[in-house]
């Protein structure tokens, strides 16, 4: 009998960290943003041994360890200056919406199995964060460092690392090592900082030859970044100043699948600019576009509202018809451009699939807005697609300008 209830107890320990990890979305609860990306999966192949026992798991004072998730401990949102000791056991540390201001090599002394640290929304500075802290944890995959007072990236850090976010900081330096060794990460943010072209010159990104997202909106840049790896799938460009895409820049990028740059000053794009066979989604709202130019037939939902575009000249964007390989266009959102008429019939032979064409306001010669008869086009689903449609949550009784704008913001790092 004591063997039986021995067993019985490691089941169902062995249970409740399973469920830990297949039943429980930390970001639902934690996160500010809403969630943009597929649910977070571990690398198996960095996967740190779960620890043994003891039972009753071991907790900082200051913090909430939830029988239920053995290996996380909760310490946000309780006004903490300083970093509580770490037990050894931990591999999920939540210190978001706190007072800390440093991270001292101490509190971390024994911990071996940390995989994920939120540090977010604290007082951290660059110097005062003891040099390698984050480094000597070598099964740490995720680091959220966003909204401190970061002046510098906080190099070095591990190599394991997978995911990085250091947006709404201050950061305004890449020092030119500082991005060596990171080869495993997927995801790095950097929005919201003061980088300026001559801190990409180095080529910092080169070498991530893993990198699948990066952000880099609401910075200093006047250009595009230079050599950015072949790997990249997502480019997050918002709210800069760049004025030009070079013609070929997109050559050695062709996995790209979501490109955002709204809010630039863009004014001409090169013919063959985006000639990619994975876009998907293209923003390049809010710049000084006067003409449109070629899309990619995967192209899904483009946003070119709030230009100087006149005409929307379909036999640009779509220069033949391919019944064989038709042009997957289903969104399209050209408010508050000058247009006085609406988008030539041609455009539903060219773009079969498109379901919405979004008018909104136009803006006059006189600076005063003037609307077209149909604000909104919206094509009449086959029942097929109106199923695909409502399973997918596209369909809405009511779309107001306001609805599109929440659709403008940057990647999050959780995309979708």
């Amino acid at each position: 009998m004591g063997i039986l209830s021995q067993l019985s107890i490691i089941l169902l320990w062995a249970a409740m960290v399973f469920c830990q990890y297949e039943d429980y979305d930390f970001e639902d609860e934690y996160d500010d943003e809403p969630n943009h990306q597929h649910p977070y999966y571990f690398n198996p192949n960095t996967q740190a041994e779960v620890p043994r026992f003891p039972f009753p798991v071991e907790c900082a004072r200051e913090c909430f360890c939830p029988s239920a998730f053995p290996l996380s401990m909760y310490c946000d949102h309780r006004k903490l200056k300083t970093i509580p000791n770490i037990p050894s056991h931990v591999q999920q540390l939540y210190l978001q919406h706190n007072s800390i201001e440093a991270v001292p090599a101490g509190p971390f002394t024994n911990v071996t199995f940390l995989r994920e640290i939120n540090l977010s929304h604290n007082k951290i500075k660059f110097h005062m964060i003891d040099h390698g802290v984050f480094a000597k944890l070598s099964n740490l995959v995720q680091l959220h460092l966003q909204h401190n007072e970061l002046e510098e990236f906080p190099s070095p850090l591990s190599s394991s690392l997978e995911r990085l976010l250091l947006g709404f900081n201050r950061i305004s330096q890449l020092p030119g090592n500082a991005l060596e060794g990171l080869t495993n990460v997927t995801m790095l943010d950097l929005c919201n900082n003061f980088l300026d072209d001559s801190v990409l010159k180095a080529k910092p990104f080169l070498n991530m030859k893993n990198l699948m997202q990066l952000n880099l909106c609401n910075n200093k840049l006047q250009t595009m970044p230079p050599d950015l790896p072949s790997s990249l799938m997502y480019l997050s460009l918002e709210n800069n100043s760049i004025s030009y895409i070079p013609e070929n820049y997109f050559n050695r990028l062709p996995k790209i699948i979501a490109l955002r740059m709204s809010h630039n000053n863009l004014q001409n794009i090169p013919r063959n600019t985006f000639n990619l066979p994975n876009l998907v989604e293209l923003n390049l709202g809010h710049n000084k576009l006067k003409q449109v130019f070629y899309i990619p037939r995967s192209l899904q939902h483009l946003y070119i509202e709030d230009n100087d575009i006149e005409n929307i000249n379909i036999t640009l964007m779509c220069p033949s018809i391919d019944p064989m390989n038709i042009n997957q266009l289903t969104y399209l959102r050209v408010d508050q451009n000058k247009l006085t008429v609406p988008i030539s019939t041609y455009a539903f032979f060219c773009f079969p699939h498109i379901r919405t064409i979004y008018y909104g306001e136009q803006n006059g010669n006189l600076s005063k807005s003037t609307q077209l008869r149909t604000p909104v086009f919206r094509r009449f689903l086959t029942p097929e697609e109106y199923d695909e449609a409502e399973d997918n949550h596209e369909t809405h009784d009511h779309e107001t300008e306001e609805d599109h704008e929440t659709e403008d913001s940057y990647f999050h790092p959780y995309f979708q």
